[in-house]
């Protein structure tokens, strides 16, 4: 009976265990996001501090880009279908990394050319060509470098899922290969 009783603690113990851990993301980055201001497509103020208490997902594009950010772009409307068809909520925004061109009107023309649906995607603008490299850098880790009489941008590819508390917690192949099902498995973790 000591034997049973035992045995039956420790499995209970190790449930429980296994409970604690389910829900939370593993191996997580945990980066810091700094505060930042911009212009929506909509000509509305934004800030990443307004963005605390809720889960998103970040990347960054251009509009006059001509190699990675249309797909990067269908490819998040095709996560954000994923997500509104399992009603999981959480944000998305895209900052643009060169403000000089990206108007809001023009983000919203390139949104609307690859299938966004505005309802939780903000696209950012309005803020000079510095403050969005140290932003990128700073707070994703990721390179965004504008050489002078060049159109094109160079900038990562990368999707970022940005927690509650607004720190980075994951990151994912954004251009090719992109992992649909964990993206949105993570998302519904720190949604909960």
């Amino acid at each position: 009976m000591k034997h049973f009783i035992l045995l039956s603690m420790t499995l209970l113990f190790t449930i429980l265990l296994a409970g604690c851990g389910s829900g939370e993301l593993e191996n997580t980055l945990d980066w810091e996001t700094q505060n930042f201001k911009a212009t929506t497509q909509e000509e509305t103020d934004f800030a990443v501090e307004d963005m605390e208490g809720k889960v998103w997902l970040a990347d960054f594009i251009f509009t006059s880009c001509n190699t990675v950010c249309p797909p990067m772009t269908r490819n998040m409307a095709q996560i954000q279908e994923q997500l509104q068809e399992k009603d999981i909520e959480a944000e998305i925004v895209s900052f643009s990394v060169d403000p000089t061109v990206d108007s809001p009107d023009e983000l919203k023309e390139f949104g609307n050319k690859h299938g966004v649906d505005f309802s939780n995607w903000t696209f950012v603008t309005g803020y000079t060509q510095e403050e969005i490299q140290n932003f990128a850098q700073e707070s994703f880790n990721a390179p965004v470098q504008k050489t002078e009489g060049n159109d094109q941008v160079t900038h990562g590819t990368s999707f970022y899922l940005v927690g509650k508390n607004g720190n980075v917690l994951k990151k994912y192949r954004g251009d090719t290969d992109v992992p649909y099902d964990q993206i949105i498995e993570d998302v519904k973790t720190a949604a909960n």
